[in-house]
This record gives C-alpha cells, sequence and structure tokens, in this order.
C-alpha cells in the first residue's frame, strides 16, 4: 500500500482542533421536523416576495404549466399504483463489473430515480459487518448517542471499522462509480469528474422488529426552502420555473456543482453533493419489514412540488403569501397529504423490493423517500448509509473537513455535534492504515493522487489536478 501513514501525532493535531462544535447537538429526528416536534412557523415576508419575483418573470408560463403537470401527474399516479414496486429497476454487481447494463435499464433508472443492484457485497461479508457494527456498539460503554434513545434504531456513529471497511471496498468504489456515469453537464466545461468517487461518512441503522418511531415520513433532503431561495440552487430548476417541466433533466450536474443546500447550518443537513443517497443491506428485509419507500416519479414529484407554493389549492388561485408547504429553515422537504395532495402519497410511496445482505439501494438526490412506519418484520432492519458523491470544488473543500473529523474520530461537518469529541476513545476504533489505498483516496487519505485521464474534458482535468492539491 503506497499511502502516508495517519499517526499519533495527525491524531493529536487534529484532535485538537475537534473540541467545539460547529453543528448543534441531536440525532437523525433533528432534521425532520415531523419526528423531532418542531412547530412550522410563519415564514417572514422575503419569502413572499421571493415567491413574487418568480410569478413576475413568469406567471402565465408557471399557470399553464402546473396544469399541463396536474393532468400528466394524473396519469403518472395511475401507472404507480397500478405497477408498485416493480418500477424499481433491479440490476447485479455482475452487470456493472462487466459493463453489461443496457441503456434501456440506464434510462429507466434516470426516470423512476431508483435502483436495487444485487450482490455488491457477498451475504457472509455484509452480515460479518453487521456483527462488527454491534460489536462497536458494546464496547463503548453507553457513550453512543441514537435515536429513539430507549429503543435504538440509527446510531450517531460514523467511524466505526464496519462503516470504514463498507465505504473502502472495491465492489462498492465501483458501484459509485457506474452510478456517477448516470449523470452529465449540460456544460462541458463544467469542473467535475464523475471519473472518481469521493466517500461521505454518514450513520448505520439496525432498526429492531416492532418498531415504530423511527418513522420517517416522506421527505427529499439537500434542504427545503434553499431550492426557491439559493441562486445557484434554483437555477437547477429553471426548466420547471420557466414553465417548461417537461424539459427538466435531473440528471444535469451543471448548477448543482454549487447550489448551496443549507443555509441554515441544519443539525443534519448534508451540504456535501450527492448524486445518490444511499445504503448497503445488512440483513434480509421486505416491505412492511422496517425497510425504505421511494416514490419512483422523479421528474413529475420534482415539478410538483417546486411549483407547488405558487398555488393555493383551496380556491385556486395563485398563493401571494409567503407559505412553502412542508418547507422548514434548517430542515429536509416534508411532505403529506395536506401540503401535496396530488402525489398521492398513500398509494405512489412504494417499498424497495426484498433485499438480501450486501445488496445495495440507490436513490437520486431529488426522490421522495420514507421508511415504514412500524417494522413488522421478524428480523432486523440493517443498513450502511453510503451514498455516490462526484469530485466537485465543494465537495473537495468538504472532504478535507471531513477527513480531519475522521483520523480525530468527531462527528463528520454535516452532522450532530460535528467537532466535538465523538468517538475518541472508543474501543475497537478503525485503524486508518489498514484501509485499502483506493478507499482511503476516496477520503482524501493516504498519498495515492487520484489519476488523469487523456479523455479528460478541460473542466474535468482542473478539478482533479486542484483535488491532488488540496489533498496530497
Amino acid at each position: 500500500m503506497a499511502s502516508k501513514k495517519v499517526t499519533a501525532s495527525m491524531l493529536r493535531r487534529t484532535a485538537s482542533t475537534a473540541t467545539k462544535s460547529t453543528r448543534p447537538a441531536g440525532d437523525i429526528s433533528s432534521v425532520f421536523p415531523s419526528l423531532s416536534g418542531k412547530k412550522t412557523e410563519t415564514l417572514p415576508q422575503r419569502f413572499a416576495d421571493l415567491k413574487l419575483n418568480y410569478l413576475k418573470q413568469n406567471q402565465d408560463a408557471i399557470q399553464q404549466s402546473w396544469t399541463r403537470l396536474l393532468s400528466s401527474l394524473h396519469e403518472e399516479v395511475a401507472m404507480v399504483k397500478s405497477k408498485g414496486s416493480s418500477l424499481i429497476p433491479n440490476i447485479t454487481f455482475e452487470d456493472i463489473a462487466s459493463k453489461n447494463v443496457s441503456k434501456a435499464i440506464a434510462d429507466e433508472v434516470r426516470r423512476r430515480g431508483a435502483v436495487v443492484i444485487q450482490n455488491v457485497l457477498p451475504q457472509d461479508e455484509a452480515l460479518a459487518l453487521k456483527a462488527q457494527a454491534r460489536e462497536y456498539i458494546k464496547a463503548s460503554r453507553g457513550r453512543v448517542k441514537a435515536f429513539p434513545a430507549d429503543n435504538p434504531a440509527v446510531y450517531e456513529l460514523y467511524w466505526s471499522p464496519a462503516q470504514a471497511t463498507a465505504r473502502s471496498h472495491p465492489n462498492v468504489l465501483s458501484t459509485q462509480q457506474f452510478l456517477q456515469t448516470l449523470w452529465h453537464s449540460s456544460d462541458p466545461d463544467s469542473e467535475i469528474s464523475t471519473t472518481h468517487p469521493l466517500t461521505y461518512a454518514d450513520r448505520f441503522r439496525i432498526r429492531n422488529p416492532g418498531d415504530g418511531r423511527f418513522a420517517l415520513g416522506p421527505h427529499t433532503d439537500g434542504g427545503s426552502l434553499e431550492r426557491w431561495e439559493d441562486p445557484e440552487y434554483s437555477r437547477v430548476y429553471q426548466k420547471i420555473f420557466g414553465g417548461h417541466w417537461e424539459k427538466y433533466d435531473a440528471f444535469d450536474a451543471k448548477h448543482r456543482i454549487h447550489a448551496k443546500m443549507d443555509l441554515y447550518n441544519g443539525a443534519g443537513a448534508c451540504s456535501m453533493f450527492r448524486f445518490f443517497q444511499g445504503w448497503l443491506s445488512m440483513s434480509t428485509t421486505g416491505p412492511n419489514e422496517g425497510t425504505l419507500k421511494l416514490c419512483p416519479m422523479l421528474k413529475h414529484a420534482t415539478a410538483y412540488l417546486l411549483l407547488r407554493p405558487f398555488f393555493n389549492l383551496k380556491t385556486s388561485q395563485l398563493a401571494l403569501d409567503s407559505s412553502f408547504p412542508g418547507s422548514v429553515p434548517a430542515a429536509c422537504q416534508e411532505y403529506n397529504d395536506e401540503t401535496h395532495p396530488h402525489l398521492q402519497l398513500e398509494h405512489t410511496m412504494v417499498s424497495v423490493p426484498r433485499v438480501e445482505p450486501g445488496d445495495l439501494v440507490a436513490w437520486h438526490c431529488d426522490t421522495i423517500h420514507s421508511v415504514d412506519k412500524e417494522h413488522k418484520g421478524k428480523g432486523d432492519s440493517s443498513v450502511l448509509y453510503i451514498p455516490a458523491c462526484p469530485m466537485t470544488r465543494p465537495n473537495v473543500e468538504f472532504l478535507t473537513r471531513q477527513r480531519q473529523a475522521a483520523v480525530a474520530y468527531s462527528p463528520p461537518p454535516d452532522f450532530p455535534g460535528a467537532g466535538g469529541e465523538g468517538e475518541l476513545g472508543f474501543e475497537g476504533a478503525v485503524d486508518w492504515n489498514k484501509l485499502p489505498s483506493d478507499g482511503l483516496r476516496a477520503m482524501g487519505l493516504g498519498s495515492q493522487k487520484w489519476h488523469i485521464k487523456d479523455n479528460m474534458s478541460k473542466g474535468e482535468r482542473k478539478v482533479v489536478e486542484e483535488a491532488n492539491r488540496m489533498c496530497f
């Protein structure tokens, strides 16, 4: 392994910088008003002004687009009601390794905004990771924070050996590389690389049978009000705001590179650009067994979210107030039948098909998702959260902060208590020097630089060169 060792002096140096939290304390419920009990307050006048500014530019186009959307959405909802979970594409890791994923399947992943990838890890390896995670919890002697506190399902742990091993596994890295090929930029000079995935440290879940408290309702991550408020983030959806939702490309990264997804320093808000969110299964889990639910109508649901605040559904008139349904500062975007009735979420949130240990599920960063309200299965529902993140300058800047947290065993920059003590001193902590060099590199650790290839665009070459300078 040609990797620079993570030395004791590095641990002491980074640990000394990790004594003051840069995020509020909390747990996974902190970013979900429906879980934390955070009340929805009336937004200030500037949000009414923001809404009026959009309408001033495109009122007629927005109204006409809304009418077309509702008609098309009615048909899309009927399809989801009819076909359910079968709409979610399913491929195998062997398909990825042999480059045998057809264009038709890739297009269907883009349309549905989700995919199940079987056999990314052998089952015995995935089960071993779960056993290792449980041992790590046990060895912490009660220092682990989790939600719910009295019957944990999601653990505020980020640096266990099980998590580090999974993130750095060559099959996981290859799967992330495949997922990144589904994206593009409409600007050939965009400074983004889909060749080299970056690692985003996240939590893990071991949800026990009978649990009904880790009941995440329909939501999307990546902020809420930021989609309208941040100028660059709003440009992601310019086709929708311009009255042409049908032409919106959910896989164009051009304006997402510098979009600000967290303007309010939320306790669990994500500031790293993730192409896909995802998890690696450590259990055999099927529908109603504490698993994930997805809304497989990516384009329609996104257009509906963005246009919904402009209309009063009771009067069918323009909504000129400051209301943005389901949007709360410093929280994710939430949905329900009252705020977003045309989505018919009771019928269009479909369960992920049965998965086995080692299967990986990925969903587009704007896909509406939730979890079963109650775990009615007989075994645990366990996953390691592992997304797919492209190389951009903002993401690399985040990586340099995250790696400081890693070697200090402090919560990562996006998570509750970031910069605090975290897992420092936990028994059985990961030894960074034992990870594969490719896995270390994806963390911005070690000394192995990212390769620059002849077929890279000018923008991709530039961002890879900058990443090598910043990390190595």
